[in-house]
């Protein structure tokens, strides 16, 4: 039975690297942070329930590789009956549609992972929420243990040591690949494809930890989050959400168009006008909103779907997004299950349509995706339930010191290759200085 305890928690922003501190020596963590979102940006983010909800150790665990995973963890979620924190690989893909992987993969996170939290930490501004299961832990030791967090000393910066970070396709192929796509889309095959590249560092040694804080400092977003699985850490700052659902209501907030921030006020007022009117941005967010709109109308209750937001632009650091908010009404008696065959894997992350889009993706892409564009959330015992896209994110085996992180962008029939070049290159900075590296 798990039970909930209120604090009050006065340094709001120091308490979740302590969390973290005190957390890391548990083998599964999942730590979601909007990084105050909410009330910067309210319109962008007034779905946000939470300021940060993070899970500690297993007291039970679904771990699946292959066939029907999502059926077999749907058994799992109804006898669980309780919170439940994990990811869906991007190769989950393979039991929704008749696809296949057959690139390597160096990390090596399970296609599906979920857990049964022993400790659920729940901030809502300076009011923590703290849940524990009762034939674990006594009450008086979780009093005890919010003043031992807050006591601990926020761990300082380490050096990390990455060596040389190289991209398993050249920058040639690279332009190379986008021609070849747009030529798909020239004879009719798609009308858009989110082709990406990996770059990696072999014998990387990286405190995951110290390294996310980094990145979360110098890119702050609203779906960031630090998942451990073992050896295998997700250090992820992802401005976007795949789904979220509350009572009978679900949403996606799908992000495609990209813009650099200027240096100054004018700059950014200028750069954000030519975005919002940038006719291949605006075709690429309406092409993958009119896909989530289809997803969700596959399991929605009749004439319920809705665009509520198109193309409306947010700043980050660094970049201007593109997104936009899709919502619908859900009938009685619709599973996870049902929710992730409808809309997994995000449309954002593959293109449309969306299952020729995969089989292209698959053919000019030479690394397994894994975690990348695909998603970590949690799903409460009501079911309501939250994920992120995983994207701007770094994977890291620590056993294997192999780091690997992904960026990319949709191709259209107005892309320029090399400004898709530059545009993965944006996207990539802010990892690149995280780890001390140029690019």
């Amino acid at each position: 039975m798990r039970k909930f305890s209120s604090f009050v928690i006065n340094d709001t922003a120091g308490f979740i690297s302590k969390l973290l501190t005190w957390g890391n020596n548990f083998q599964r963590i999942c730590v979601l942070d909007s990084n105050n979102y909410s009330n910067t940006f309210p319109s962008a983010n007034s779905w946000h329930k939470y300021d940060m909800i993070a899970a500690f150790g297993s007291v039970g665990e679904f771990i699946s590789e292959g066939d029907n995973s999502l059926e077999s963890f749907e058994k799992f979620r109804i006898i669980s009956g309780d919170w439940l924190f994990g990811h869906l690989s991007y190769d989950m893909k393979n039991q929704i549609e008749a696809l296949s992987s057959r690139h390597p993969d160096n990390i090596n996170f399970p296609e599906t992972g979920f857990f049964i939290p022993e400790y659920i930490f729940i901030l809502s501004g300076n009011t923590l929420e703290l849940g524990w299961h009762s034939n674990c832990t006594d009450e008086c030791k979780i009093i005890n243990l919010v003043g031992e967090i807050e006591g601990i000393t926020a761990p300082e910066p380490v050096i990390n040591k990455t060596g040389q970070i190289r991209s398993v396709i050249s920058k040639r192929q690279y332009l190379q690949a986008v021609k070849n796509i747009k030529t798909h889309i020239q004879k009719g095959d798609i009308y858009e494809v989110n082709f990406c590249q990996e770059f990696y560092s072999r014998g990387a040694e990286i405190d995951p930890v110290t390294t996310w804080l980094k990145l979360i400092n110098i890119s702050p977003t609203p779906f960031s989050c630090f998942y451990r699985y073992k050896d295998k850490y997700l250090l992820c700052s992802s401005p976007e959400r795949f789904i979220k659902k509350t009572g009978n209501r679900i949403i996606s907030q799908p992000i495609k168009g990209t813009s650099a921030r200027g240096i100054t006020d004018e700059e950014d007022r200028i750069l954000l006008e030519m975005l919002s009117r940038d006719p291949k941005e605006r075709a690429e967010n309406i092409m993958i909103t009119d896909l989530v709109r289809n997803d969700l109308s596959k399991i929605a209750t009749r004439s319920s779907v809705k665009v509520d937001e198109l193309c409306k632009i947010f700043p980050f650091p660094g970049v201007f997004q593109m997104q936009s908010l899709v919502t619908a009404e859900l009938p009685a008696g619709i599973s996870f299950k049902d929710i992730i065959k409808a809309t997994f894997p995000m449309g954002s992350m593959t293109g449309a349509p969306k299952v020729r889009a995969m089989e292209i993706i698959e053919e000019y892409e030479k690394s397994c995706r894994g975690l990348y564009s695909g998603a970590v959330g949690y799903i409460s015992p009501e079911m309501d339930l939250d994920f992120n896209v995983v994207i701007r994110s770094i994977q890291y085996n620590q056993t294997d010191s192999y780091l690997s992180f992904m960026v990319g962008g949709a191709i259209t029939s107005l892309s320029v290759p090399e400004k898709e070049y530059c545009e993965c290159l944006l996207k990539a900075g802010a990892i690149f200085r995280v780890l001390g590296k140029t690019m």
